[in-house]
């Protein structure tokens, strides 16, 4: 194969990796072997077709098997933890809540179903603790 060939294949793949795949880092470690494949054609290093092919097969399979996990593990570690959903976030009552009892609550400019979830009374203007969310209601205990 063409010198020029392997580095757009290289660049293809690695291309396609990071637009298209869910960063699994298979394809960076092929598109990364066509492109050394590639550069050492173009050195005059590799001129026979096989051998061309046999150097990018080991390199792929070398790279994906000795740095692929180590790599992966390093990048995938640094994300940050993602909080999904209302839990956690403290809100203030306009009425008063009994234990088990239900009512409406303006949360983040939307009209929310509310219940007290905990033991005691929650007061009007008291804060509570938004404990889970349980459908379209947030299940609230008083905030101390």
């Amino acid at each position: 194969m063409q010198w020029w060939a392997w580095i757009a294949v290289g660049a293809i793949l690695l291309g396609a990796e990071l637009a298209f795949v869910d960063a699994q880092f298979y394809l960076v470690f092929v598109g990364a072997a066509a492109l050394l494949v590639g550069a050492a054609a173009l050195a005059g290093l590799l001129a026979a077709d096989w051998l061309q092919w046999l150097c990018f097969v080991l390199l792929a399979v070398f790279g994906m098997l000795t740095f692929r996990r180590r790599i992966y593990e390093r990048i995938r570690r640094v994300l940050p933890a993602v909080r999904s959903g209302p839990a956690g976030d403290t809100v203030i009552l306009a009425a008063p809540l009994a234990p088990g009892e239900g009512g409406r609550l303006e949360y983040r400019g939307t009209t929310w179903n509310a219940l007290n979830g905990g033991t005691e009374p929650i007061a009007a203007g008291a804060r509570a603790r938004i404990e889970r969310v349980e459908g379209l209601t947030l299940v609230l205990r008083r905030h101390d």
